[in-house]
């Protein structure tokens, strides 16, 4: 295992430079699988469970029929497969020549259970969905792969937030499914601390609001307002948000324009159980069966997972092919989402490749 401190070089003249490299965003090919009778940890079952996905290029397999080039994307809570399709992602990942060119790559973006386009309380169901967690997410993920697309065999797996923590679950579950996992914004164990109060205010916001009704209300209740606010300390970054409210007057306006952004069109259940559904993530038993390469990137400016927590040092070195990379804090950096800006970390990601066994 290796810890590595150093910081990608020149972060602002990345920064700058980056609009002007970014390639045209290809457009994906979108599509569902549906799983009958999916069958839930919870023992609950759903007679069709939806699976929303996005993909990019083509499956390219060796002789022997395996998939050599795919690229299993997923995305954090709350969001969908869509997000990273914005200009900051696939603009600096996805291009010709770029590190994840979609000319030599299958990349697959699915729509986690309860999120985007895929099977979610809000279908009708409502508060009687299955509650779902990590695990389910993650097996339907599998399944998805191997019965809707025919991929047995994936190069990387790589995740933003919950999609980190689940490619800590892949990488514990199929430790032989992928050649690397580069898990963004997470750490290996169960979520407790702020982490997990943070959560618990999300929940509690919307279950103790009278308007909620158990699920069965007919507006969105008021208890969803406070918890998005909840979600946005989660994921805010100092430097950022000052820079965008130097003013009080600024502030509330860049305040209400990130409420905006972050509520419009969200479902109170869908918010409610994607945040529950953490609720079975702890990889940190098993961490010593992981045997394929790990390459772990958080942000010392996260207030998700913050680094002055010690927690990657001590669960790290139980990763035999693990290493660990800590972005600094810039006034540039964007918090816990700085994820989701691969100017930051795309430098480490390309060592990663490089070093990884021949395809």
């Amino acid at each position: 295992m290796k810890i590595d401190w150093k910081p990608a070089c020149a972060l602002v003249l990345l920064l700058a430079g980056s609009s002007s490299r970014a390639a045209t965003i290809p457009e994906p090919v979108s599509g569902d699988y549906v799983i009958r009778g999916f069958r839930f940890a919870s023992g609950e079952t759903l007679p069709e469970l939806k699976i929303h996905y996005r993909t990019l290029g083509s499956p390219r397999r060796d002789s022997k029929g395996i998939v050599r080039n795919a690229v299993l994307i997923l995305h954090g809570t709350t969001g969908s497969g869509k997000g990273f399709f914005s200009e900051n992602f696939a603009g600096v990942l996805f291009g010709p020549g770029q590190l994840l060119d979609s000319s030599k790559y299958y990349l697959v973006f699915p729509d986690g259970i309860g999120h985007g386009e895929s099977s979610r309380p809000s279908d009708g169901l409502r508060a009687r969905f299955p509650r779902y967690g990590y695990n389910d997410m993650v097996e339907a993920e599998r399944r998805l792969l191997t019965e809707g697309l025919g991929v047995n065999h994936l190069r990387l797996v790589l995740g933003t937030s919950m999609g980190a923590m689940h490619a800590w679950i892949w990488a514990e579950k199929y430790p032989d499914f992928a050649d690397g996992l580069v898990p963004l914004a997470s750490v290996p164990t169960a979520i407790a601390g702020r982490n997990r109060m943070f959560r618990k205010m999300v929940s509690d916001d919307i279950r103790n609001d009278p308007e909620w009704k158990n699920g069965d209300y007919t507006s969105q209740p008021r208890g969803l307002t406070a918890a998005i606010q909840v979600l946005l300390f989660m994921v805010s970054a100092p430097h950022l948000w000052q820079k965008a409210g130097p003013t009080p007057g600024d502030a509330d306006k860049y305040l209400a324009q990130q409420m905006h952004a972050r509520g419009d069109g969200v479902d109170a259940n869908n918010f409610l159980y994607a945040f529950e559904a953490s609720r079975d993530y702890d990889p940190s038993p098993d961490l010593e069966k992981i045997t394929a390469p790990v390459l772990a990137i958080n942000f010392a400016d996260d207030e998700v997972n913050p680094p002055e927590l010690g927690l990657m040092e001590k669960l790290m070195p139980r990763v035999r092919k693990g290493r660990y990379v800590l972005i600094p804090a810039t006034a540039e950096s964007r918090g816990h989402t700085t994820h989701s800006w691969p100017v930051f970390w795309q430098e480490h990601l390309k060592k990663f490749l490089a070093e990884l066994p021949p395809e």
